[in-house]
């Protein structure tokens, strides 16, 4: 018999962690960071509920930081076995977990220097060192490749359309099957190509970060090239929080196509990531993951002057605009982009353009919600500059988008667990898969443990 018990992504979209148990075997799916409110990122900082050194292996969905950012102080705690990833995805960790690492390390002596820390000493929770051991760990696999974690237990990776890389999971015992959704892609995105369709299984974990809502259906351009015109009417910047990895690249291929149509002036672009050039080099290694020819790969990475270093990142909040600045961390909670909104966001001739979810307790959410001021390193900065987002951008399917991929189960599964979305969005997909599905669904709570009969 099978257990399930989640650790992580339970009334939140951040900290993914299922441990599941089959006989003797510990699995952990996904090893995510919890971003977001106080009490969430807490959790970081705690101890697991099991110990490390019990874990047989991990296996994880894709490589962003809310599903891989934990993985790091795991090892460091002592987890001794293998980890498996796609290809790609181990190829994205290698340049996101040392890179995680890297920014605690300089957020934690940022605090330090200024004195603004609440302890005595600001600690990261690993270091850039720790992210790169981290990556010995992994054993990459093939998309459609049935993997033997134990001589009963079986693994197999499908494309979900995410990001490079990004996988649903169907893990199997002798006599139950559970399938993990991971972060379900879009099926017409303009970069990623469609999640692979699944016949389904006895258990499902469903991913539901807009589980209460659709997407626009107009172009992202659209919204995109008019906050763009007026924002450089004004000579002003504008900021983009964006992650690293996947986001970036999309924006930057939008941008690319809205400069050679003439829909925005030909103003300088900023890519304010260290990690740019690599992400370039994978995503012309996995053509097969993605829609765009390698002449439009280029295009798309030779969009933005790539900003490498502490110094030019500095020196950045100087220029004057017009200009666009890309940066990470996407919902504002860390990395360069917060100094850039600290120095940006006071200017009212400034545009805040965010181009994905923004998880509840972030600077992002808050931004969106109209605040008056945020918190950047001790001290409250005044938000006079625009605050626009564009909802359809978005790599996660949206609810109809989820039924849809649903809608290809041959047998209804003995029970849905619906998790990794804010409370308001898991009851919504709660209650249209019930209606329209008929499906039994649950929302488990935090550290609940299920069996899996």
């Amino acid at each position: 018999m099978m257990k399930l018990t989640f650790l992580g992504a339970t009334g939140t979209v951040t900290g993914s962690k299922y441990l599941l148990t089959s006989g003797t075997k510990k699995i952990l799916v996904d090893c995510g960071l919890f971003q977001g409110y106080k009490q969430l990122r807490l959790r970081n900082w705690a101890r697991l509920p099991v110990d490390p050194r019990e874990i047989d292996a991990v296996v994880l969905t894709h490589a962003h930081i809310d599903h891989s950012g934990y993985l790091p102080l795991l090892i460091k705690s002592g987890f001794p076995g293998r980890v498996y990833s796609t290809h790609a995805t181990r190829d994205l960790c290698a340049i996101l977990l040392p890179d995680s690492g890297h920014l605690q390390q300089e957020e934690a002596e940022f605090a330090n220097r200024h004195g603004f820390s609440k302890h005595s000493l600001a600690q990261p929770l690993y270091t850039e060192e720790d992210g790169k051991r981290a990556l010995r760990a992994f054993t990459p696999v093939a998309f459609g490749r049935d993997v033997q974690l134990d001589k009963h237990l079986t693994l197999r990776f499908s494309p979900s359309g995410h990001i490079l890389g990004s996988a649903f999971m169907l893990i199997r015992d002798a006599s139950t099957s559970i399938l993990f959704s991971g972060d379900l892609g879009r099926p017409n995105d303009l970069i990623m190509a469609a999640p692979a369709k699944t016949a389904g299984a006895d258990y499902l974990v469903l991913e539901s970060t807009y589980g209460d809502r659709r997407h626009e259906a107009a172009d992202p351009r659209e919204i995109m090239a008019p906050i763009i015109q007026r924002t450089a009417r004004r000579k002003g910047v504008v900021i983009i929080p964006a992650f690293a990895v996947g986001r970036a690249q999309s924006l930057l291929y939008y941008i690319h196509l809205l400069k050679t149509g003439g829909a925005i002036p030909d103003i300088p672009v900023f890519l304010n990531s260290p990690m740019a050039t690599d992400v370039t080099r994978i995503y012309h290694k996995y053509r097969r993951e993605h829609r765009l020819t390698p002449e439009q790969c280029d295009a798309m990475c030779s969009a933005a002057r790539i900003v490498n270093s502490a110094e030019e990142s500095i020196q950045l909040n100087e220029r004057p605009g017009p200009m666009i600045i890309i940066s990470a961390s996407g919902m504002a909670t860390g990395g360069r982009v917060v100094h850039h909104l600290k120095k940006f966001a006071p200017d009212p001739r400034n545009t805040i353009l965010f181009a994905g979810f923004q998880a509840g307790g972030t600077r992002g959410a808050a931004l969106l919600n109209g605040a008056e001021s945020v918190k950047i390193h001790g001290e409250y900065v005044p938000v006079r500059a625009e605050v626009a987002a564009i909802d359809n951008l978005s790599a996660h399917a949206d609810y109809q988008e989820i039924l849809d991929w649903l809608s290809h189960f041959k047998k209804p599964p003995r029970e849905t667990f619906i998790t990794h979305g804010e409370p308001s969005a898991s009851d919504a997909l709660r209650h249209r898969v019930e209606e329209t599905r008929h499906w039994r669904c649950t929302l488990p709570e935090y550290r609940q443990t299920v069996k899996l009969a």
